[in-house]
């Protein structure tokens, strides 16, 4: 669908952590045009100066947005600075797709999704370097915005997306540009896939979310901050992301660290 959103549909706060995480762009696309000096944290994962500034910029706007809302943030975390967690709770990654942005493809994101009784109700998608803003909630749709830097999400331009019925010729599969493995490569095997492509960073939802794509299975490790807000822009868009297994997709998983089971992101499939 290319539907306009109407000037009712998206909520006070779905827009306003859509322009939170555009302005975080800004700050991204500044170390992107810069020279790019990453260091390895404990779990040997990539982290950049653009991580760490865009994570301070966006806490800073939620405690004033939302001040009484915990926030669990990738670098927070890594440094071992998490908060308690109550039925709602916001999920930051400042910079997801660290190694796209070290490699200069393009393919990286900033992700923030509120949790209420572990299920992502609100989430935004944005990646700067491909001037595209996706934004959804569980009662008013997805939607994606041209966002070009310099400026701010109009919003009164943004379209609405949703996932498509799958193709009778074979569905289009998404997979990760950094991590598809064997036994992604094995659980396709069950379906009529006709093509694959890859994606870094969240992206892989929002490309499910428009249409784009059928399918996304991911069977390596994710982080809950990965995750969530693609997933909250998905099931906007009528698409759902389950286990493998079929089990529902949760968060707020602190007993595990708050890292992910395995699971498949779909459309109309």
């Amino acid at each position: 669908m290319t539907d306009n959103i109407h000037s009712h549909a998206a909520s006070p706060m779905l827009r306003a952590l859509a322009a939170i995480a555009y302005d975080a762009g800004a700050i991204v696309l500044r170390h992107y045009a810069d020279e790019i000096v990453a260091r390895r944290k404990e779990d040997k994962s990539p982290v950049t100066e653009a991580d760490e500034e865009a994570e301070r910029f966006i806490l800073h706007r939620l405690a004033h947005l939302a001040p009484d809302v915990p926030v669990i943030a990738e670098e927070a975390a890594a440094g071992g600075r998490v908060p308690k967690i109550g039925h709602r709770f916001f999920l930051v990654d400042p910079l997801d797709g660290t190694k796209e942005f070290i490699s200069r493809n393009g393919e990286f994101t900033i992700n923030i999704a509120e949790i209420v009784e572990g299920k992502p109700v609100r989430g935004v998608v944005h990646a700067p370097a491909m001037e595209r803003l996706f934004f959804g909630e569980m009662l008013s749709g997805a939607y994606e915005a041209f966002a070009p830097p310099g400026g701010a999400p109009d919003f009164g331009e943004a379209k609405r997306i949703q996932v498509r019925t799958a193709p009778k010729n074979g569905l289009v599969a998404v997979a990760s540009r950094s991590h598809r493995d064997a036994a992604t490569d094995e659980y396709l095997k069950a379906f009529n896939v006709k093509e694959f492509i890859s994606a870094g960073s969240s992206l892989k939802f929002c490309l499910v979310a428009a249409g784009e794509a059928d399918i996304y299975p991911r069977t390596g490790r994710t982080m809950e901050w990965d995750t969530a807000a693609g997933h909250a822009v998905l099931i906007a868009a009528g698409g759902c992301v389950t286990e493998l297994d079929g089990k529902p997709f949760l968060y707020g998983k602190a007993e595990r660290g708050f890292d992910n089971p395995f699971f498949v992101a779909r459309g109309a499939v």
